[in-house]
């Protein structure tokens, strides 16, 4: 590419200075999850990003129980900017009473689709479990409770004909507690829905030996949600997996609320653009961030300064 047309192309997708960009509000707080899981990283780096473009606004991070938690005080209006699981947006959309939402949450709106979650099963390789089947009888950990992850483990297991009561013990727990637990054998396996990497697992595999366990294309069918895509977790992303796994993986969305003004809606999402190569530092899940499709599939209306910031960028007709 010529240096006029790279030029050109960082104009429009907002990757020069965001010094002059107007906001209003005096303070941004960031709702992310668990400080094992990706969203606090990559959240608390995007706050910094955020309060350099907006040095009159107090921008803080949350470390929250993830999804559930980030739509409902999002619509209460406690927080400007969270992380969410597209399958939980949906539901909080729909005011899916099962899924932790009351009623629906109408003031939910959505900034960016960002990278895939990818549900992670890992379980302790003396635990004999190589297949979902095999976690019948077993102690399984499944995220906080009504967290994304959690939701993602109860219509897993529906898909696969199973449930909770299948197993001997459920613990609705974060992911760090999760890996304490399974380093002192006090459970067999534990459902992770992150991005790849996640330092949770990361930590698991360094201190004992673990088997990723597979979900096949035929059970992610079954779960009747278009959120849930046949992906696979690939070769050596964790110590000693030496094949690739196949898995399910759910877009996550970046989400605000309507009271948050076109303007402020506007400088988060460019500036997430524009810090997007620094976003790469903070979580290696970022790279799968792209502009072109963030605006596609989001399943809550687009807020309008978000919206001003892909026509501007020439990315949204």
């Amino acid at each position: 590419m010529k240096i006029a047309s790279k030029i050109a192309l960082c104009a429009a997708l907002g990757l020069g200075s965001l010094s002059s960009t107007v906001h209003s509000a005096e303070f941004v707080t960031v709702l992310t999850g668990g400080t094992s899981g990706a969203y606090f990283p990559i959240g608390t780096a995007l706050s910094k990003f955020i309060g350099d473009a907006m040095p009159n606004t107090k921008v803080t991070v949350q470390s929250t129980k993830a999804s559930a938690e980030n739509l409902n005080l999002v619509q209460a209006e406690r927080g400007e900017l969270a992380f969410a699981l597209g399958d939980a947006v949906s539901n909080a959309w729909q005011g899916n009473a099962d899924a932790g939402f009351k009623t629906k949450l109408d003031k939910l709106r959505g900034i960016a689709g960002i990278y895939p979650n990818y549900i992670q099963i890992a379980a302790s390789a003396d635990s004999g479990i190589k297949t979902l089947a095999d976690l019948k009888g077993k102690r399984v950990a499944v995220g906080a409770p009504k967290s994304g992850t959690e939701l993602n483990a109860r219509a897993l297991f529906k898909a696969a004909g199973m449930s909770y009561s299948d197993f001997s013990k459920v613990e609705y727990i974060s992911f760090g507690q999760s890996v304490e637990l399974m380093k002192n054998r006090q459970i067999d396996a534990t459902l992770i829905s992150a991005g790849l990497g996640v330092a949770a697992i990361k930590d698991l595999s360094s201190s004992i030996d673990i088997r990723l366990v597979a979900i096949s294309p035929d059970v992610i069918a079954k779960v009747g949600d278009a959120a849930y895509q046949p992906s696979m977790i690939p070769a050596n992303t964790y110590n000693g997996q030496t094949d690739a796994v196949p898995t399910a993986a759910i877009r996550n969305i970046l989400v605000t609320n309507s009271a948050v003004s076109d303007d402020d809606a506007y400088t988060m999402t460019k500036t997430l653009f524009a810090k997007l190569t620094d976003l790469h530092a903070a979580h290696k899940a970022t790279l799968a961030i792209d502009p072109k499709t963030a605006f596609v599939g989001v399943p809550v209306p687009l807020h309008p300064g978000a919206e001003r910031y892909y026509r501007e960028a020439g990315l949204m007709k």
